[in-house]
């Protein structure tokens, strides 16, 4: 028999606050039900709908996604000192000086839930209005953010922040799929850690997409 979760529970689960999951709940977001006035969860349900809302990140990249050499600017490559989560998406945040709503909009995505997606790596990502083109900024901290609240547990050492235009869906999917492609590796990921300039970690980064 599935496992029954209360509001309070899922929340836990989800890294969200209980009023977050309510308001999915009242608006049909998450599959759920009511046993008189309080809301009832099936485990199994919560983990499916988590999978699904995570599947683009996990895709394999199709042929006519864009290369990352074609979005990723080297001086939007970085080597991180910070300790909390927060500090680290603002100096990646800093490197889009030219669309100042970004940070409101990163900030606002992570209440919804954190995108720490397990194995050190995080993907903060949003569409904007006023964005024409995709833009990505790649960090690599020097030890890892335990308050990054990832899927896992593990602290964050790589996060890659993507930002897209709000008609640029497929590309904004196949991009993720990419990014998330490239750093299941683990290789990649030990050559990253183990980078000691941001020229290094670009040259990874690349060399490692082009071989998908």
């Amino acid at each position: 028999m599935d496992d029954i979760m209360t509001l309070n529970e899922v929340a836990s689960y989800l890294r969200v606050s209980e009023r977050t999951v309510y308001e999915w709940a009242s608006k049909g977001e998450l599959p759920c039900g009511k046993l008189g006035t309080s809301w009832r969860f099936k485990r199994s349900n919560i983990e499916e709908w988590v999978s699904h809302k995570l599947s683009p990140r996990i895709q394999a990249p199709t042929l006519t996604s864009p290369s990352l050499s074609a979005i990723l600017k080297p001086e939007r490559v970085v080597q991180l000192h910070c300790t909390t989560k927060e500090a680290v998406l603002n100096q990646l945040i800093d490197l889009f000086a030219d669309i100042p709503e970004l940070a409101d909009a990163v900030f606002k995505r992570e209440q919804l839930m954190s995108t720490g997606i397990g194995l050190s790596i995080a993907v903060p990502h949003v569409r904007l209005n006023s964005v024409n083109e995709l833009h990505m900024a790649f960090g690599v901290n020097k030890t890892g953010i335990n308050d990054y609240e990832s899927l896992d547990n593990i602290p964050v050492r790589i996060i890659v922040l993507i930002v897209a235009g709000r008609d640029q869906h497929t590309h904004y999917l196949q991009t993720l799929s990419r990014v998330s492609h490239l750093l299941k590796n683990s290789l990649i990921r030990e050559q990253l850690f183990e980078a000691k300039s941001s020229e290094e970690i670009y040259k990874i980064v690349i060399e490692g997409d082009n071989r998908l």
